[in-house]
């Protein structure tokens, strides 16, 4: 039966054309099962009826012509029960319901199953017998995974707009709420725009050439171009983002180097006499399908640069063969979303920023190279948006939600005033909140809140305009990440001694490398099942002393003449990690101390803290608080681990949340043992950026928040608009919460009473 079902389902999938695919699927299903009829009817939630699409042996004139209502019939019953329905006489059952057009009147068995993704019920599928008999359990096991195979594809169908009627396919004439992971925050209104791209690698035809010399030049020329395009991307982004995080296109420089793509393209023209474009395209899709192929994300990402870079030397190798240059893009006159399977960085650099107010990519993660500088630059974007097609966004009006990666298309009238509205008010209390920007983080009754910046591009960049501010959390990862080889002491001791000048007056915190997980290095893969409970952070480090030492001590000689350096070690689950972390950061102090002997080289003792993240370590603060100066909260993986939820699958992202109950009852647990040992704490995950979270945090003791530095100001204007005693007399009500919605819905009417509704409405 398995085998069975493979080929069925197989065949299916290689028919581009839904409703072909599911006329075929019926008639394989019926043949298969040797019965007398199989149909399927697909749901539509706007009209509230199941219509049918495909049937072989019912009559065929009434495919699209009979309509069920949801209640409506053993088709409606079906949907309703949300489970198989066997019957032995369906003409005697209750719920039958004639209809005249199917010609039915002969049949009398009946097995129906749902089809369902994501707990929406999308049609139905049914057998059908002139024999009065059960079905039996193998059929009806049969029936039901098959629906359930199919309905992943029927839902991307429907996404697709492949429901509507040929005339329309491609076209959505109705709202579309589609779903992906938040890339960069902010709301964008704009339409949607697809590069116009269409000489490509993956169009290419191969061929051989007779005249080997010629087609080494035009490589090379178009790779002298292409590097010349790449460099004047790369500039047209200074001062724009940190120059950190323009160091993605070094990659792009490393690639056009002949030592690289170029001798083994130049290879395959002489030895094989391909053209320019068939050696280019052999070679990089031989390279392309190695990354693509890990299961690493970053190395995946790889790939995505690789090609795109390719293309651009291919429309160069055409526009040189053809004297002219390459297809001429749409010009761009309105606010616009950039939407591409994957937005690579030159294809962003190149879009004109003044009309750049959202991006889509359909392939990526919240960590992809189109995330860091989307965020940098301060465009919203979405990322992950899976099973949608590039070409159906393209043109269309879009609205898009970077806080909750929520995007939708055509939107209906109200729906786009209202977001707009949103746009607006956001726009408008931005003003507000500048004006009193430099007012100090006090509460109405007078208590103290420190905020800080969780950075990791370029502190100088999210620090000059927040005067007075220390850093929480610094990422030293995101450079490791940006890099293709593990940075030298040197090079690390430079970054963080400008990190640590940035706010020479303010305690700054320089978190350890922190990858594995969502966060793997290039040069450094780590392939493992379940890599968020594998080998990462502090567990990677302490089994590379090597790493973890030259950092440490890199973190020690920036820190020379200055005693703001504190050092935080994560992802920790067990005391014995932190012991041997203080061993090895006493070895590396003595060894730095003994160097910096002499005029200026005065070394304080840093503060050394850990990230509660795992659950664990919340059993364990007395004994860590022995140990330790300080604690800092990574409520993001805390969350993730607490509900078992990868925050960054779009198939469940829907689960995770900050304000669950139990979550918030954990964080509560943290503040009040962490008081009690005298140990500062700091949250430092998203949850401290949002003004909700800001308030539940300040009323469960926390004193310091540390937060993304576009969310400063607007948190800032939060803590002096509340209450410690008021929020305090919250607190219980919202622990006691079953729902995050319940915790929504108590934490809004304070803000709204307190005139800080706002900016929950903005999207804030």
């Amino acid at each position: 039966m398995l085998t069975t079902l493979k080929r069925i389902v197989q065949e299916v999938n290689r028919i581009p054309v839904l409703d072909e695919a599911i006329g075929h699927l019926v008639l394989r299903v019926k043949q298969t099962m040797q019965v007398d009829a199989c149909s399927m009817y697909l749901a539509d939630y706007q009209t509230q009826l199941l219509t049918l699409v495909a049937t072989e042996g019912l009559a065929k004139s009434a495919v699209n012509r009979v309509l069920i209502g949801f209640s409506e019939g053993l088709i409606g019953l079906v949907g309703q029960r949300e489970e198989p329905l066997n019957i032995i006489d369906a003409h005697n059952h209750p719920r039958f319901k004639y209809y005249p057009e199917v010609e039915e009147e002969h049949f009398n068995a009946f097995l129906g199953a749902p089809i369902i993704h994501q707990r929406k019920v999308l049609g139905v599928i049914t057998l059908q017998q002139r024999d009065k008999r059960r079905f039996s359990e193998d059929e009806e096991a049969f029936l039901v995974t098959l629906a359930a195979q199919i309905a992943l594809e029927i839902a991307n169908a429907e996404i697709r707009g492949a429901l509507r009627t040929p005339s329309k396919i491609g076209q959505l004439t109705s709202q579309k709420n589609l779903h992906g992971v938040a890339g960069s925050s902010g709301l964008a209104c704009g339409t949607g725009y697809q590069p116009n791209i269409k000489i490509d690698l993956s169009r290419w035809q191969v061929k051989r050439t007779t005249d080997v010399s010629a087609a080494i030049a035009d490589y090379r020329a178009a790779v002298d171009i292409t590097r010349r395009e790449v460099e004047g991307l790369s500039s047209s982004l200074e001062g724009t983002i940190p120059e950190d995080v323009r160091s993605i296109f070094q990659l792009y420089h490393q690639l056009l180097d002949a030592n690289s793509l170029g001798r083994e393209v130049e290879a395959k023209i002489k030895q094989q006499d391909w053209d320019a474009g068939s050696a280019l395209k052999l070679v990089v899709e031989s390279y392309a399908a190695q990354f693509e192929n890990m299961e690493d994300p970053y190395m995946q990402e790889r790939a995505i640069d690789i090609i795109d870079l390719s293309n651009r030397i291919l429309r160069n190798i055409v526009a040189r063969a053809s004297g002219h240059k390459g297809p001429q893009q749409r010009r761009i006159e309105t606010d616009s979303i950039l939407v591409a399977e994957e937005v690579s960085a030159p294809m962003l650099a190149e879009f004109p920023r003044k009309h750049l107010v959202g991006i889509i990519s359909i392939r990526g993660s919240n960590n992809s190279h189109t995330a860091i500088l989307a965020r940098a630059m301060g465009v919203p974007a979405v990322m992950g948006l899976n099973n949608v097609s590039p070409e159906l966004l393209d043109g269309k009006p879009i609205l898009l939600d970077g806080y909750s990666g929520e995007v939708i298309v055509n939107p209906q009238r109200h729906i786009e005033a209202e977001f707009k509205h949103l746009i607006a008010e956001e726009q408008e209390l931005s003003k507000k909140i500048e004006q009193e920007a430099v007012k100090p983080s006090v509460t109405e009754d007078e208590h103290a809140i420190t905020l800080l910046v969780n950075a990791g591009l370029s502190v100088e960049l999210e620090l000059q305009q927040e005067q007075g501010c220390g850093v929480g959390l610094y990422r030293t990862e995101i450079p490791f990440m940006l890099r293709e080889r593990f940075p030298s002491e040197r090079e690390q001791f430079e970054l963080y001694r400008q990190v640590l000048h940035s706010a020479a007056e303010h305690e700054v915190t320089l978190r350890t490398l922190d990858v594995g997980g969502d966060k793997p290095l290039p040069y450094f893969p780590i392939n493992e099942e379940n890599p968020f409970l594998g080998w990462r952070g502090v567990r990677l480090t302490l089994d590379h002393p090597e790493i973890f030492l030259v950092q440490i001590r890199a973190m020690l000689r920036a820190s020379a003449g200055l005693d703001n350096l504190h050092i935080m070690l994560p992802m920790i689950t067990s005391v014995n990690e932190v012991d041997d972390a203080l061993r090895l950061i006493d070895q590396a102090y003595h060894e730095v101390n003994e160097e910096l002997q002499g005029p200026g080289g005065l070394l304080y003792k840093p503060k050394i803290g850990v990230m509660l993240e795992v659950p664990a370590a919340i059993y364990q603060i007395p004994q860590l608080a022995s140990r330790v100066d300080f604690f800092s909260v990574g409520s993001n993986d805390l969350t993730q681990y607490l509900l078992a939820v990868d925050r960054n699958n779009a198939r469940v992202a829907n689960l995770y949340s900050s304000y669950h109950p139990a979550v918030l009852n954990a964080l509560a647990t943290i503040a009040t043992q962490c008081n009690a040992h005298n140990t500062p704490v700091t949250v430092c995950g998203e949850l401290a950026g949002e003004p909700g979270g800001a308030v539940l945090l300040v009323a469960m003791g926390y004193r310091k928040l540390s937060m993304n530095a576009h969310n400063l100001r607007k948190i800032n204007w939060v803590i002096r608009n509340i209450s410690v005693a008021e929020v305090e007399q919250l607190l219980p009500a919202v622990l006691a919460c079953d729902l995050p919605a319940d915790v929504f819905e108590r934490v809004n009417k304070y803000l709204d009473n307190k005139q800080l509704g706002g900016l929950t409405r903005a999207g804030w």
